[in-house]
């Protein structure tokens, strides 16, 4: 069963608290989207959105549009839809990204009207398969956009269609275009004569993977200010932008086109400031192409069959920034030459992945401002402590991926601004003077552990804010130095190859944030008895991922990490004795989790004893997990559960135990439940057919007993409902019809006895925990001595009720003898019996009576009027006034007492009816 299931009648609410009912539509928040992201490929969205919708297998736009929330600012739809309705998306007048993988046919005007706030819109279509045909003025209402894709459909069948002014960033990729000229007969706005003065500014315009793109008509962009164009993967000639008549371009990337050299002529017509050219045709550079270069910023020469670079390479270009010379076949690389004198302003340099096997010591002596030099994937076997001396201004280097083992006695020292360093996949041997081998600016390390002699310590910088630790398999756990890491808050441990202890991790660690264990079998990190929980104690953890080996034979139980709001578990289940697990057997006691991830940990049964430690949590995905059962008790417990449920790539058992969660998903109270795949059961193990699972159950699995069950336990529990009822009807039902019977004989009586006193002023009702209060405050102000105080007489249920008399018809007969009933509410009061009994029989006599008593309230604290009991029975009594909050602050206490004085009356008043 693929779909998502929540109520209809709270559909459009946010927060969410209820959802839709829809087969084929998955819906997220934009700070969950990286979970559920491959389910957004069609049309990818932005994570800064709030909200996000994806639709699937649409063929009928309006059902499928009934179940999207108003309040999206993101929508994906793929079907097969060849038309859209006027007015398609008026309901959402606040969308901002749309993405429609519809197999359109045509695009009317009014089909986007509404869409005010629109600021991306994309077509999607099989590449050069479908045709699109656009209305002219289909645009118009789209005031708002920036950025406009076709991404797969022809358009070559269109012309005169007008663009908003607002764009800035036209994509026609995966198309069936062959002429950049093809473009200003369908958007004839697109480009025009620079001497009319209305020629337009794009920022991109990409025209990228038209794979029969080769002609550039001259002039076919006449006028238009391009800041970037992309013709990567298409037949185009570079030197064929020239006639393009642009009037400006800032970048040009002609990635494995048929451009075999550099285009000279189009970097220097333009004065381009960056240039991506990738292909192995290149082959080499020539001296007379680099000297029409020297207005390039960035050069991207990524695969570009480079065996070696021409001599005044970087002095042909004074203003390079950012080189980058990944995977090429460079054995060797001179980027300075000493005789010259040449200083580069050099800020970013790729050698990745080239056969680079030494660096001469004076490689980079002319490039003082570089601030990034990646060299990873190259053949480097040994570094001199001379090749990075110029290099003081190096913030991040990469050296990853080299069969490095030796590196010079203080090879670091000539960096010290280096913030980030990356040494995995190296063979560094262990030298005692590892401790004092990085600048005090080195924050972020990436490191393979070296071999070492057995009970050495690994020596690291102190000051580290991110490490990362790959282990040899193999390897003997070390000890680290020092043992205190005060600012380290990201760590990721690839393998076992730490010595840590589990009492004291918080002191070594005490700021960590971000925890990541790939690939280890946990067994140090659990203990060893019966209940094999979690041991690290980290209280400021946020996030914690773990990756399993499949080797550990029992699960490990996440708990006391009272920081936790994100936790990943994947791969936890034992390879060569699976066995099935339930989610509380992973996860313990983590009172701030947002967010769980669990995949391939061998989860069988979710019941709701997991969710009990889980107050927190709001994201639940459960992915390439078989056979789920879903306890019967998750029913129940459904208002606490996640706001959102993801079963992604996962199937549900098709065991009777699951027969109940079908028609649940359809009245689901809170969870947006969504499961990706449609799950179907084999009618009979001999019969190959499938069914769906959810009829298949229903159909299937036995009835009569679980009616027999139901029927008996109902019985059971209809006799033990009403033993207390009978008791609670003692004490309140009756006690209701009393009291009020009672009322009105008084108000008869008040008619023909105007002179017969109460016995009591007021009656207090007020809770065992409120009596302090009471004694300490209220009692010493109304019943000491006038004229400083009040002078009353009040009746208190702990000194003033009659002996060995009931509690019910002590509270009935003292609040009908008293003037003015008073009660004392608090959180704790609306708990307790006695006073919601109180509470009860007060506002009945003041709705009930012929001349209602005075009904006061006093609030020792803040109080909802919806918490309080049956509480639209004091919408009168609150509306007036008759109630106070009792301050904390002693300047106002004054005010509070007089406003009860005034409301009580003076002493003595306590005739019947007398106010």
């Amino acid at each position: 069963m693929a779909g998502h299931l929540l109520l209809h009648s709270l559909l459009l609410s946010l927060p969410l608290t209820a959802g839709w009912t829809a087969s084929n539509c998955l819906v997220t928040e934009g700070s969950w989207l990286s979970l559920v992201s491959r389910f957004f490929h069609i049309c990818p969205l932005d994570s800064r959105l709030s909200f996000l919708a994806s639709c699937t297998q649409v063929t009928n736009l309006t059902q499928a549009l009934e179940v999207v929330p108003q309040s999206v600012e993101g929508l994906c739809l793929a079907g097969s839809i060849s038309i859209l309705p006027q007015d398609a998306f008026s309901n959402y007048p606040g969308l901002k990204v749309l993405g429609l993988n519809l197999q359109l046919t045509q695009l009317l005007p009014g089909a986007l009207r509404g869409l005010g706030q629109l600021r991306e819109l994309s077509f999607l279509a099989s590449p050069s398969k479908s045709y699109l045909f656009l209305h002219p003025n289909a645009f118009d209402d789209l005031r708002s956009l920036q950025r406009l894709n076709f991404l797969g459909p022809c358009l070559d069948r269109n012309s005169s269609v007008q663009l908003p002014t607002s764009l800035r960033w036209l994509a026609v990729k995966y198309s069936c275009l062959q002429d950049v000229g093809e473009l200003d007969d369908i958007f004839p706005d697109l480009a025009h004569s620079a001497f009319s003065g209305d020629a337009r500014t794009l920022d991109v315009l990409d025209l990228s993977f038209n794979r029969k793109l080769k002609i550039a008509s001259p002039g076919a962009l006449q006028g238009l200010r391009l800041g970037t164009l992309y013709l990567d993967h298409t037949k185009m000639e570079a030197a064929g932008v020239v006639s393009l008549g642009l009037q400006r371009l800032d970048k040009l990337s002609v990635s494995f086109t048929v451009t075999a050299e550099l285009p000279a002529e189009a970097v220097a017509h333009f004065e381009l400031q960056e240039l991506d050219l990738g292909s192995k045709r290149i082959g080499q550079i020539t001296l007379e192409a680099l000297a029409s270069c020297h207005s390039l910023q960035r050069l991207g020469l990524k695969n570009s069959g480079l065996t070696e670079l021409p001599p005044n390479f970087l002095a042909a270009m004074p203003r390079l920034e950012r080189l980058n010379l990944d995977s090429n076949q460079l054995q060797s690389v001179r980027l300075c030459m000493n005789e010259t004198g040449l200083v580069s302003g050099l800020w970013t340099l790729n050698l990745s992945n080239n056969g680079l096997r030494t660096l001469p010591p004076a490689t980079f002596s002319c490039l003082p401002h570089l601030r990034e030099l990646l060299l990873q994937g190259n053949q480097l076997v040994s570094l001199d402590s001379q090749v990075f001396q110029d290099l003081w201004r190096l913030e991040i280097l990469d050296l990853g991926r080299n069969p490095l083992v030796n590196l010079g006695e203080g090879w670091l020292a000539p960096l010290p601004s280096l913030t980030t360093l990356n040494l995995l996949d190296t063979h560094i041997l262990f030298r005692s003077t590892w401790g004092s081998w990085g600048p005090e600016s080195l924050h972020n390390l990436r490191l393979q552990l070296p071999s070492a002699p057995a009970g050495v310590a690994l020596s690291l910088p102190a000051g580290l804010t991110s490490l990362e630790l790959h282990a040899v398999p193999g390897m003997k756990p070390r000890k680290l130095f020092p043992s205190v890491f005060p600012i380290l808050q990201n760590l990721t441990l690839d393998g076992w190859g730490l010595q840590l202890g589990t009492q004291n991790i918080s002191e070594i660690f005490p700021a960590l944030r971000q925890l990541t264990l790939l690939g280890s079998s946990l067994e140090a990190l659990c203990s060893q008895d019966s209940f094999n929980f979690f041991l690290w104690q980290l209280p400021r953890l946020q996030s914690l991922k773990v990756r399993g080996d499949g080797h550990s034979p029992r699960p490990c139980c996440i708990t006391g990490l009272p920081s936790l709001q994100e936790l990943r578990l994947e791969i936890l289940e034992y390879r060569a004795r699976p066995r099935p697990v339930q989610l509380k057997e992973l996860v313990g006691e983590l009172p701030r989790l947002q967010v769980l991830r669990l995949a391939r940990t061998g989860l069988e049964t979710l019941s709701a004893a997991a969710f009990q430690g889980l107050g927190s949590l709001q994201v639940l995905v459960l992915d390439w997990e078989k056979g789920l059962v879903l306890d019967d008790s998750v029913r129940e417990h459904s208002p606490q559960m996640p706001q959102y449920v993801y079963i992604l790539s996962s199937s549900l058992a098709c065991q009777c135990a699951n027969a109940w969660v079908g028609p649940w998903f359809e009245r689901s109270p809170r969870s947006y439940i969504w499961v990706q795949s449609p799950q179907l059961c084999r009618t009979e193990s001999r019969d190959h057919s499938k069914n769906p699972l959810f009829p298949f159950l229903l159909n299937h699995c036995p009835d009569t007993l679980e009616l027999e069950l139901f029927l008996g336990s109902s019985a059971l529990l209809l006799l033990l409902i009403s033993l207390p009822l009978l008791q609670e009807a003692r004490n309140s039902w009756v006690l209701y019809l009393r009291a009020l019977f009672r009322a009105w004989l008084q108000g008869l009586r008040c008619r023909k006895h105007e002179g017969k006193n109460f016995l009591y002023d007021v009656y207090v009702s007020h809770c065992r925990q409120d009596q302090g209060w009471v004694v300490q405050e209220l009692l010493p102000a109304l019943e000491g001595c006038p004229p400083d105080d009040q002078g009353l007489r009040l009746c208190l249920p702990e000194r003033d009720f009659e002996p060995g008399k009931d509690v019910a018809d002590n509270v009935a007969d003292s609040m009908a003898s008293s003037r003015v009933t008073l009660c004392v509410l608090s959180h704790q009061a609306l708990h307790t019996p006695r006073c919601r009994l109180e509470l009860r029989l007060a506002t009945s006599l003041l709705l009930a009576a012929p001349h209602p008593p005075v009904l006061l309230l006093i609030f020792l604290e803040p109080i909802s009027r919806h918490q309080l009991p049956r509480y639209h029975r004091l919408a009168r009594l609150l509306r007036r006034g008759d109630y106070c909050i009792w301050p904390k602050e002693d300047e106002e206490k004054d005010s509070f007492w007089a406003w009860l004085r005034s409301r009580l009356g003076q002493p003595g008043c306590r005739q019947m009816g007398c106010r």
